[in-house]
């Protein structure tokens, strides 16, 4: 397994080993030992699959707190996405930075967002399935998150306000500046 690090060092990008053949392929995409001697030793507890029919679907920008603040390994099934992490680390020389990396079937590859970061993505193609796996559980009661084009954070989605699908909560989320909380 390749991992390589972004431009915010905490955000890891990791291309599994596929073996291909006239079959198709195998790919081991999940091994603890593997992971802890790349420096990811953390308990995962839950795994999440979501759909989403059309392209320009923005699931995010999500977070949750302490005691139940969640690591997480992502990985796209089907179709594609722009994986999206901001640093949401009031003490972090780069909070209200973000990365962007494409995440895709065909590539295999997966993202590691640490605690601390808000996530979220934007489908790339029809019918995008993407499977996770968190650290903590969900709690309703410590989720938050931060609203999809706050113009302080500026990502690069590839879709305008127009264009983008989301849902009502993904709508309402506050900026930056004014989230009820973050990491300190």
């Amino acid at each position: 397994m390749r991992v390589t690090a972004l431009t915010l060092p905490e955000i890891l990008i990791l291309r599994p080993e596929r073996f291909e053949d006239a079959r198709g392929f195998f790919s081991e995409t999940y091994n603890r030992n593997v992971f802890a001697a790349s420096g990811i030793d953390l308990d995962f507890v839950q795994d999440n699959h979501s759909l989403s029919k059309s392209p320009g679907t923005i699931r995010g920008l999500h977070y949750q707190v302490a005691p139940f603040a969640q690591s997480k390994l992502v990985r796209v099934l089907r179709g594609a996405v722009l994986d999206v992490a901001v640093d949401i680390r009031r003490s972090s020389p780069n909070f209200g930075k973000w990365v962007a990396t494409r995440l895709s079937a065909k590539e295999g590859n997966q993202i590691f967002v640490p605690a601390g970061f808000a996530h979220g993505y934007c489908t790339l193609e029809p019918d995008t399935e993407v499977f996770y796996k968190v650290t903590q559980h969900y709690s309703p009661d410590h989720e938050f998150g931060i609203l999809w084009n706050d113009p302080a954070i500026g990502v690069d989605w590839p879709v305008t306000p127009d264009q983008v699908s989301l849902s009502g909560k993904d709508r309402n989320y506050p900026l930056l500046q004014d989230a009820p909380a973050l990491y300190d």
